[in-house]
């Protein structure tokens, strides 16, 4: 089975581009395979840098909703390799841009709220869309982009706000045209990849030890959340109507549930 992703290294830069059509949303087994693979460059002694970017018509979705409906047993599964991969960004050892565009949900938050620096097209949104489908999470590097009380507007609605909007509130370096993104992204990671190895290495350890709080650890204490969301008949029904392309009825799942 062929990974939703593709990775190239060259000049102390390694780009790992997401391209699984046609949303970029991951399964359980992509999820984990991603986590693998941004270990494995943090361990590359070519790497000094790496830029994380998508193909198509979005950086991620998040996780595959069809999956989980069908499955709602691998939610343990999936919140697991969700972790994994916003702890390998976060926690690698090398700097981690992510060039981001058109949609920027769910996990695609998690992953660009977990790097250290955001570059994001005109075209970019940036949401988290879990009040509609049943789930929590991604508050904690939703936090890490943009101030608190934006964070619960956008996770209360599920609006979703754009990068200009973004930019302003200070969560993303820069805006810049489509065609012109994944240029800009590795023109600020060849200035990076002159830099001492060890330097940068001492350099993202010290940052995230001065951070407020621990981000995995927060995470964590939203994932106990998630969890019993999925155990709610809610849930269930913001899933079914998402996959069957209706609007959630709530009331008649709370009906069915007496």
């Amino acid at each position: 089975m062929s990974k939703p992703f593709h990775t190239k290294v060259a000049d102390g830069i390694a780009e790992l581009v997401i391209d699984h059509a046609p949303v970029n949303a991951l399964d359980c087994a992509g999820w984990h395979a991603l986590a693998a693979e941004l270990d494995a460059l943090g361990c590359d002694e070519r790497v000094r840098v790496i830029v994380l970017r998508g193909e198509g018509r979005g950086f991620c979705a998040g996780v595959d909703i069809k999956e989980l409906a069908a499955h709602p047993e691998r939610i343990v599964d999936v919140n697991a390799g969700n972790y994994a991969s916003f702890r390998a960004v976060h926690r690698n050892p090398k700097p981690v841009i992510a060039a981001v565009h058109g949609f920027v949900l769910g996990g695609g938050i998690g992953l660009s709220g977990a790097a250290d620096i955001v570059i994001a097209s005109e075209c970019a949104r940036f949401g988290v869309p879990e009040i509609d489908r049943g789930a929590m999470g991604g508050g904690a590097h939703l936090q890490r982009l943009f101030p608190v009380q934006k964070v619960r507007w956008m996770y209360f609605t599920g609006l979703m706000i754009d990068a200009a909007e973004a930019y302003r509130l200070g969560g993303i370096e820069r805006v810049v045209p489509r065609a012109q993104l994944r240029e800009v992204a590795m023109e600020t990671a060849r200035a990076i990849a002159t830099k001492s190895p060890e330097m940068l290495r001492l350099a993202k350890e010290s940052l995230n030890g001065v951070e407020d709080g621990n981000l995995e650890d927060k995470y964590r204490w939203e994932q106990g959340f998630t969890l019993q969301a999925y155990m709610s008949l809610d849930s269930g029904e913001a899933r079914s109507a998402f996959v069957e392309k209706r609007a959630a009825n709530f009331s008649a799942a709370a009906t069915n549930g007496a």
